[in-house]
């Protein structure tokens, strides 16, 4: 088959390889209808996250068509229509039991190389480096699918691979880090960046009752698209004091809710921080730029919450942790238990609340992803969500 394979910092590349098979009774194996190009894997194509291999197959955001069962599944048969989420987990650990699927103790067969890494390990994860399991990715055309008993959520033949794709990370993503926000009626609600999960975000702090949704990003399709599909305020961090900006808006009081929706590749513009980050991961003297989260820290108002989807790998440095302790901030963070949210979401898109394809703006060929990655990385050609089409 062919897949999307990465070699190194920025050479991903679209190979041939071997067919997955069946190796365990509760595998199932996916034919890849649709498949899409994650804010989270431009993080390995530009080499932050460890122990890649060379020959990986990426890919996170998959659905198609199960094409093979194992012998110990009995809630999905050849030809039903799948979205596959992100995280495997077994559903029979004390995590997965209390829905907490990200963090299951029994699917990351490496579990010992992120203990080492992280004191435990969270649960194994599709096509993102061998700490979290090692499993080949969807950005191909052929799956292989395990716990998938748990995993795959079954979708009717008839809707569009579209509307549905972003189950599988995007938008339980941007529904648990509003959930986090512990949103009250009418709160103020601010988001840094305006990628995928970010404009979904938006949507989805207001289902939760925010009043006030304000979208902080300098990619200018990005600030229109948070504006004209979701009618979010809007704050370009390259033309104004993002605090003071802040403060401006909400009488001093800051944002109720800040929500930081870039992680560890944050772009600070021309602030002393982000040109320090910029230097200490360019010679790996620290692995993440945080400059978002210190942003999000001073300009949070007293006893507010700071929610991050954004993802982090390893050391951030210069938190202003005094100012979160002594504000009284509370901190909720995590890579999302997609199996918990994705019946709920998929109601709110079958009753119409909400077509969660309005982020994309590209469809491509699996073999045109190298392209895709480029653009997407670089921000070019208005790029905000790439679809490939195996």
């Amino acid at each position: 088959m062919k897949a999307l394979c990465w070699y190194g910092t920025g050479d991903v590349r679209v190979e041939n390889v071997p067919d997955p098979k069946i190796l365990s009774a509760r595998d199932v194996i996916v034919k890849i209808t649709s498949t899409a190009i994650c804010g989270s894997d431009l993080h390995l194509h530009n080499g932050f996250q460890p122990t890649m291999e060379k020959g990986d197959i990426l890919g996170h955001e998959n659905m198609g068509e199960v094409v093979e069962v194992g012998a110990g599944i009995s809630n999905l048969k050849v030809g039903d229509k799948v979205v596959v989420p992100f995280v495997i987990a077994c559903g029979q650990c004390e995590f997965c039991k209390k829905e907490m699927y990200s963090l299951c103790d029994t699917s990351n067969p490496n579990a010992e190389i992120a203990r080492k890494a992280m004191g435990h390990s969270p649960a194994g994860l599709f096509g993102f480096s061998h700490m979290l399991g090692g499993f080949a990715g969807g950005q191909a055309e052929y799956l292989r699918v395990p716990f998938a008993d748990v995993g795959p959520f079954k979708v009717p033949s008839g809707i569009e691979d579209e509307k549905v794709l972003f189950l599988s990370d995007i938008f339980p993503t941007a529904y648990m880090a509003a959930e986090n926000c512990e949103i009250e009626e009418g709160d103020t609600v601010a988001i840094w960046g305006g990628g995928p999960v970010g404009q979904l975000a938006v949507r989805c702090a207001q289902m939760l009752g925010a009043g006030r949704v304000i979208m902080i990003d300098e990619v200018p399709e990005r600030l229109a698209m948070a504006q004209t599909e979701s009618k979010a305020e809007i704050l370009d961090f390259s033309k104004v004091d993002v605090y003071d900006t802040l403060m401006e808006m909400t009488h001093g009081r800051g944002p109720d809710r800040c929500m930081d929706a870039v992680g560890l590749e944050a772009h600070a513009g021309g602030t002393v921080d982000g040109i320090v980050d910029r230097v200490k991961t360019a010679t790996m003297l620290a692995t993440d730029r945080p400059h978002v989260l210190r942003q999000a820290i001073m300009s949070c108002r007293k006893g507010g919450t700071i929610s991050i989807p954004g993802v982090y790998v390893g050391f951030a440095d210069k938190i202003p942790f005094g100012a979160a302790m002594n504000k009284g901030l509370t901190f909720k963070m995590g890579q999302t238990h997609v199996q918990k949210y994705m019946p709920m979401l998929f109601d709110k898109i079958e009753q119409g609340e909400i077509d969660p394809s309005f982020i994309i703006t590209h469809k491509m060929n699996l073999n045109d992803a190298p392209h895709g990655y480029k653009i997407f990385n670089e921000k070019e050609d208005n790029c905000i969500k790439i679809v490939l089409k195996p």
